[in-house]
């Protein structure tokens, strides 16, 4: 193998990532199966926080954390 070769599958920190996608993704989904889609809206754009926030606020950190884990790492040897 070249060793210009990175292996993708074996990183943590994209596994992370999207363990935090889905995580914010059950979460919020579960708020707009339980209330309807209106009354979730409304508690997301109002001034307080709330956990549709935290939900929303979790997918961005998760897609966050995959970006940090697909850059390209040099290793030296």
């Amino acid at each position: 193998m070249s060793s210009n070769y990175y292996r993708r599958g074996r990183n943590p920190t994209t596994a992370f990532g999207i363990l935090f996608i889905i995580i914010g993704g059950v979460a919020l989904a579960r708020q707009l199966f339980i209330w309807s889609p209106d009354f979730v809206f409304e508690f997301l754009f109002n001034a307080e926080i709330n956990s549709e926030k935290i939900s929303i606020i979790t997918i961005c950190v998760g897609i966050f954390i995959v970006v940090l884990g697909f850059r390209k790492n040099e290793q030296t040897r």
